[in-house]
């Protein structure tokens, strides 16, 4: 299935080969369903069989995940704690492919001669929130060779992201793996005085309690389980299909304070990063970002969207620094 709503550069926009994914990691084969899908034809209704997966079965989906970064990323090693996030490889590409074309924009004034020695150098990219997974910085470094500096509070997460990264070869030359000590903190203790990033990421936690995040993933299921078998398995079971911790979760005040806090934060680290950036669930939430920033007095944002299906979602992106200073501190 064409999913042309995604960057096109995303590998799996044309949806997934489930039978290719089963060779690639035949512990996926038990989790594969056949879905009865609807077509219309010169005025008739057909029923097409489609292979999927269960995507109510956490198991199922860790899975998939793991076909998925096999076939597509080379990670030969993939593994999280049971009840941990397992994030959707798909969007989680986007964020990067999107990240990729921001930074190229910094690079359209600069002559061919110096463009080529720039391209030569490496990226360096901070990830807040990297998750047991670790799936920003494989996916960043497989498809664009960018270094990255992966960051969590949570010392499980961690220590699972340091096995995949040891697991899997030429990550441990890329990622770095820090502990979070003090979980008021985002970038202190995270940022050393001689770092420089080209580019953060984070998924930040969208909801502000453990009871709010139930609440909006039973919506969810409500409203897809008019038309999917799947979806009305989840609803029965009234879970979170890709598990999660609180720190992944939810947080007091929610993503608004996550991501007011992380740019207030930011003015401290304004000259050792070029452009900060995050997820923003909510399109509404926006505003309030927005009047944060100004108070930051950031030299220039953007909020750059990205769509999934009929799913549409966005980050925002901010700098301290003019275009000229962007230029100059890629060539240092």
């Amino acid at each position: 299935m064409n999913k042309p709503m995604l960057h096109p550069k995303n590998r799996h926009r044309h949806g997934y080969d489930i039978k290719a994914l089963c060779l690639v990691h035949p512990a996926l084969k038990p989790f594969v369903i056949t879905n009865k899908t609807s077509a219309k034809k010169d005025n008739t209704q057909n029923k097409i069989n489609k292979l999927s997966i269960d995507f109510s079965n956490a198991k199922a989906v860790t899975e998939l995940n793991t076909a998925l970064l096999k076939q597509s990323y080379q990670i030969i090693f993939w593994q999280i704690p049971q009840g941990y996030l397992c994030p959707a490889i798909p969007g989680r590409v986007d964020y990067i492919h999107y990240l990729a074309d921001l930074l190229n924009e910094t690079l359209l004034s600069l002559t061919s001669d110096t463009l080529y020695n720039v391209k030569k150098r490496k990226i360096k990219v901070l990830d807040i929130g990297t998750g047991a997974g670790c799936i920003y910085p494989i996916l960043g470094h497989s498809e664009y060779n960018w270094d990255f500096v992966a960051s969590d509070i949570d010392p499980t997460s961690i220590k699972t992201a340091n096995k995949i990264i040891q697991s899997n070869n030429g990550l441990s030359k890329a990622i770095e793996c820090r502990l979070q000590l003090d979980h008021k903190q985002i970038f202190n203790g995270i940022i050393k005085n001689n770092d420089f990033f080209h580019l953060t990421v984070c998924n930040p936690p969208f909801h502000k309690s453990l009871t709010e995040a139930n609440e909006g993933t039973i919506r969810k299921w409500t409203n897809l389980a008019k038309n999917d078998i799947t979806s009305k398995r989840a609803l029965d079971r009234k879970h979170l299909n890709f598990g999660g911790q609180q720190a992944e979760l939810w947080c007091p005040g929610g993503e608004v304070k996550f991501i007011r806090d992380m740019i207030k934060e930011s003015r401290s680290f304004q000259k050792q990063v070029m452009w900060f950036t995050c997820l923003v669930s909510k399109k509404d939430n926006l505003s309030a970002v927005k009047l944060s920033l100004k108070k930051a007095k950031v030299v220039q944002s953007r909020v750059i969207k990205m769509a999934q299906g009929q799913k549409i979602s966005r980050f925002i992106a901010w700098s301290f620094l003019t275009d000229e200073q962007q230029r100059m501190a890629i060539l240092n």
